[in-house]
């Protein structure tokens, strides 16, 4: 008798003070800081535009987004980009400030379980926090995410 295990390959997006834990197939690809282009009366948490493959990708802080301070820029910030999973952002793509590279972890029912402390504003891109093993990651609502930000390019 086999038992097969179901495994999810994920990474661990490291935020100033959190992390977020988001399925590998989420993300385009992970590129060095560069300064975006700051739309003038965007909200504090969309940091701007950058150009990515030739294309305008939206930043924004996911920190911001929860209503805390945006964390200071420094030598290992990086964006992660993410795939858009509707259609809502014209360019397909957005990008997510980190404060760090992330890691590629494997988990499956085994190591992750529901935790039930929140934290973060109602109106939060967060669907969750889970317990896995002695860290305690957020998952994000990455079409909340994507939501948010076509209102803000609308509103632009």
């Amino acid at each position: 008798m086999t038992t097969e295990v179901q495994e999810l390959y994920s990474l661990l997006v490291p935020l100033s003070d959190d992390r977020l834990i988001v399925p590998r197939a989420c993300v385009a690809e992970v590129v060095r800081y560069s300064r975006p282009d700051q739309e003038p009366g965007a909200h504090r948490w969309m940091i701007g535009k950058v150009n990515w493959n030739g294309r305008e990708l939206p930043v924004v802080s996911f920190e911001g987004a929860l209503g805390k301070e945006i964390p200071a820029i420094t030598g290992r910030t990086r964006i992660v980009v993410f795939y858009a999973n509707g259609s809502q952002l014209k360019t397909g793509y957005f990008g997510v400030l980190t404060q760090g590279f992330p890691q590629l972890v494997r988990v499956n029912r085994d190591v992750l379980q529901l935790d039930s402390t929140e934290g973060w504003p109602e109106s939060a891109p967060v669907l969750c926090r889970v317990k896995m093993i002695n860290e305690f990651p957020l998952i994000p609502d990455l079409e909340k995410l994507e939501s948010m930000l076509a209102e803000e390019s609308i509103q632009a």
